[in-house]
């Protein structure tokens, strides 16, 4: 059930595509730091769009996504339904990133409130990228490939490595290639070619895979409702009828201890997913390659129409999984998902590319595997590029203010290596958590919070200083950070537990979504407490001043209290009916699945 020769074959060709696209990209390249991290700024609304959803689907979406359809159904949906996000950033983000004219998310946070800030925003970039990102980008490439060729092993003397490693490190080298070299050109390009092997494969996935089940009627069968429900996994068993939270001692439990609580679903999943889609770096770095604000924005609302297909093209396949295991129809598939007779959740983070390896035919079986390194090498390329971005422009531009364009490209693709090698440093710790999506979500949610916070109350309230935003970043990833080192031992060492009931315990205990809205709460509470008590920021730009420009504390055109005429008249003349239809078509869709996953 391994890969065969027409596999190989599909495998080779996506490869010389994808190498052929890149070194087309490469020839004309310019040794330039507005080209290298931002492709000249002359993206197109298409590449933008293709790019964005590239970067994202990555192996949380393969392994994790997947695995969490195999145990839970639909229930993580959710986060693929907030597509909706991308249209806040079309909207209310993109005017303001477009006038800017910056390289980076900390950079727009140095023109709001200050330089510290700035600096600060990066380091918690930066560890969050390794945290998760790259890290994970690691792994998932590891299981794939575990997956596929179990049998692999090399032995180099010192030291045996298996499939898992020797994937991890294909991916990880395959990616730093043209990514080094290319920059963010390079990136954006390949993604394009990605996207469109990455939609094609997975659709055949779960094409195959309800042909071999024996169609939808069958899925919903042998799942069951409660799979198919994105709500029964957000409320507790009698609470059908009502979402008053009465503060019962079974409700209060639930709500601590409930797969997915609907308190944390509601308000802490947007916070997490706005942030994310927003202001990450990650994301937005490709709108900003864009040349004007049109462009940025119909990128984004394109990127938003494809983010809503992992629901089928990974959560069903993942569901379709669960349903071959569990019905006995592909004994391979229960022998390799269940312990014990029950179904294991280490195991079904394995749901997708164990579908891939016994329901397709030869040579698609190729095809979609080179969909899965798409995936996993797009991810990697984008969080490589946009480390590489923050390190150079925030940190060792400002350190050597008069270097070289050439010299800044060269250091950019040194910071890059950097970030692989702690990334893989950082493998052993992921392997132990829950399962790959659940530890991706917890980490972002411990990292997040503070960002939204100084984001989105820069931009809506011009009152807030820069006082107050230093404040609320440090004290939010000091809070992250502190909870991220609980958790650590209990997923490094086997058998790890904190004493019952003490501080440290409950600190462990206490579900993900409802410390990162602690978290929030509190970094709001600090920012606009420190702001108010201190001195009120220049609304004004001095005369001439320019958006690219740092020029103090000036609010001018960076907040919505400060926009001028001038500002209102150019982001209105960039979008007609046709940005807004599409953008109402988005809402559409997302509103008819809520409709439809109701059990």
């Amino acid at each position: 059930m391994g890969l065969e020769t027409w596999d190989w074959i599909a495998i080779g060709m996506y490869f010389a595509l994808l190498l052929a696209v890149a070194w087309w990209v490469i020839l004309r390249r310019k040794d330039t730091a507005d080209d290298y991290f931002l492709a000249g700024r002359n993206l197109g609304w298409w590449v933008v769009g293709a790019s964005i959803f590239a970067s994202n689907i990555g192996s949380e979406h393969l392994v994790g996504l997947a695995g969490s359809g195999c145990t839970d159904g639909v229930a993580m949906a959710h986060y693929e339904l907030h597509a909706w996000c991308l249209l806040i950033l079309a909207w209310v983000f993109v005017p303001f990133y477009a006038r800017s004219k910056v390289f980076t998310m900390p950079e727009f946070l140095e023109r709001r409130f200050s330089p510290s800030s700035r600096w600060v925003l990066s380091v918690i970039s930066l560890v969050g990228y390794v945290l998760t990102k790259i890290a994970v980008g690691v792994f998932a490439g590891g299981v794939v490939f575990r997956t596929l060729l179990p049998e692999l092993r090399l032995d180099l003397g010192f030291i045996v490595m298996d499939s898992f490693w020797i994937g991890s490190f294909l991916v990880i080298i395959l990616t730093g290639i043209y990514t080094v070299l290319g920059g963010l050109r390079a990136v954006v390009y390949t993604d394009t070619v990605q996207t469109v092997v990455l939609v094609v494969g997975s659709a055949l996935v779960t094409i195959f895979g309800l042909k071999a089940l024996g169609g939808w009627g069958q899925l919903r069968e042998i799942c069951g409702s409660d799979m198919f429900n994105l709500w029964k996994p957000l409320i507790p068993a009698g609470m059908e009828g009502t979402w008053e939270p009465v503060m019962s001692e079974t409700r209060i439990a639930w709500y601590f201890n409930g797969n997915y609580p609907w308190l944390g679903m509601l308000f802490c999943a947007p916070i997490i997913g706005l942030w994310y889609w927003c202001t990450d770096q990650y994301i937005v770095q490709r709108a900003l390659g864009a040349p004007n604000e049109r462009e940025a924005r119909r990128g984004s609302i394109w990127a938003a129409f494809l983010k809503l297909s992992p629901v089928f093209i990974f959560i069903i396949p993942g569901m379709i999984c669960f349903a071959l295991a569990k019905s006995g129809k592909m004994a391979e598939l229960q022998e390799a998902l269940y312990t014990a007779g029950e179904l294991d959740n280490e195991k079904c983070q394995a749901a997708f590319p164990l579908l891939v390896k016994h329901v397709l035919p030869q040579g698609v079986r190729g095809l979609v595997v080179a969909g899965l390194l798409a995936a996993l090498m797009s991810s990697l390329s984008s969080v490589f590029n946009a480390s590489s971005t923050l390190f150079t422009m925030d940190f060792y531009s400002k350190f050597k203010p008069g270097v070289s364009q050439h010299k800044l490209v060269w250091i950019g693709r040194v910071a890059t290596t950097v970030m692989v090698v702690i990334g893989l440093l950082w493998v052993p710790v992921i392997q132990g958590a829950r399962g790959l999506y659940h530890y991706l979500q917890a980490v972002q949610g411990y990292l997040a919070p503070p960002i939204f916070v100084v984001f989105f109350l820069g931009i809506f309230s011009k009152r807030m200083n820069s006082k107050g935003c230093l404040a609320a970043l440090i004290v939010g990833f000091l809070l992250g950070v502190f909870r991220l080192a609980v958790d650590t031992p209990v997923k490094l060492v086997e058998g790890f537990q904190y004493q019952e009931g003490s501080l440290l315990w409950i600190v462990s205990n206490i579900y993900f979504q409802y410390y990162s809205l602690f978290i929030f709460i509190v970094s709001v509470i600090v920012m606009v407490a420190v702001s108010w008590w201190t001195s009120v920021p220049s609304y004004e730009r001095p005369a001439g001043g320019r958006f690219d420009q740092v020029q103090g504390s000036a609010l001018g055109g960076l907040t919505y209290g400060t926009l001028n005429e001038e500002h209102r008249r150019l982001s209105r003349g960039s979008w007609d009916w046709r940005d807004v239809a599409a953008s109402v078509a988005v809402l559409a869709v997302i509103l008819a699945a809520y409709l439809y996953f109701n059990g």
